[in-house]
């Protein structure tokens, strides 16, 4: 279904509110050639390399839109997990991370293995936008930077109804691979730990976590977020007391646990 640009700013909207967001909500999206980023309305092309992670940022930070090739990017440590770059057996022997990120070539290839990436072969393009501009129409997955608390805020929307545990992973280096990664791969709510080249070339704070996943989960999030905010959970959280009786607190939702009278 198309989102249109009045809808997904409502949306954007709502979640800034809702979560008293710092930076940008983004849109990403992959094309299969490259005339069709080149028709996208206001599209920048770089002028120099990147990492996959300060094209992001240039969206989130900048409100940029940018369109970018594997030509645009550093190496196919970034290629690959969008799917722009090929996942060969040099790529999967990851030597190029021995003695960087881990002690050994098993290790490196263990790692690899566990990353979440694009199939390649598809697209020849991606594209980033501010979600609100609607110019990625409809976006392949949003993603957004906020708090832990937050996030679990979000997380308890999703929840709100059809309830599912979620199971997400730390691959370590590079965590896109867990956040956009494996949002595009697998079309579901995908949570990251930003890992060190997120945080260097991509400006995200030390106190930022990352969320990516379709439009239709974000609608979900946001339904349960308003049915939280009528039981009176809201964020931010405020602060009860580790010193206090805990039951006034707690009765306010839970009856049952206000205990005896006294």
């Amino acid at each position: 279904m198309s989102e249109s640009r009045d809808f997904c700013a409502d949306l954007v909207a709502e979640l800034e509110g809702l979560l008293k967001l710092r930076s940008i909500c983004v849109a990403m999206k992959l094309f299969r050639t490259v005339e069709e980023i080149e028709a996208v309305s206001r599209i920048r092309r770089p002028k120099v390399i990147h990492t996959t992670d300060q094209v992001v940022a240039q969206a989130a930070r900048l409100g940029w839109t940018v369109g970018v090739t594997a030509d645009d990017l550093v190496g196919e440590q970034c290629r690959v997990v969008v799917g722009l770059g090929k996942a060969d057996a040099e790529w999967k022997s990851g030597k190029h991370m021995t003695g960087v990120w881990f002690a050994t070539d098993a290790d490196a290839a263990n790692h690899q293995r566990a990353m979440h990436v694009v199939p390649s072969h598809q697209y020849q393009a991606l594209a980033v936008s501010p979600l609100a501009s609607g110019r990625l129409d409809p976006p392949d997955v949003a993603l957004f930077y906020a708090t832990p608390g937050a996030m679990i805020y979000f997380i308890n929307g999703l929840q709100w109804s059809g309830y599912k545990r979620f199971d997400w992973s730390v691959v370590g280096e590079p965590a896109c691979a867990d956040s956009w990664g494996r949002a595009l791969k697998l079309g579901e709510p995908s949570l990251s730990i930003p890992c060190f080249a997120e945080r260097r070339y991509g400006g995200v704070l030390d106190d930022e976590m990352l969320m990516a996943l379709p439009i239709a989960e974000w609608r979900m999030a946001l339904t349960g977020m308003r049915a939280l905010s009528r039981t009176g959970f809201r964020y931010p959280f405020s602060q009860y007391g580790v010193q206090q009786d805990v039951r006034a607190g707690m009765a306010v939702s839970f009856p049952d646990r206000a205990g005896p009278a006294k």
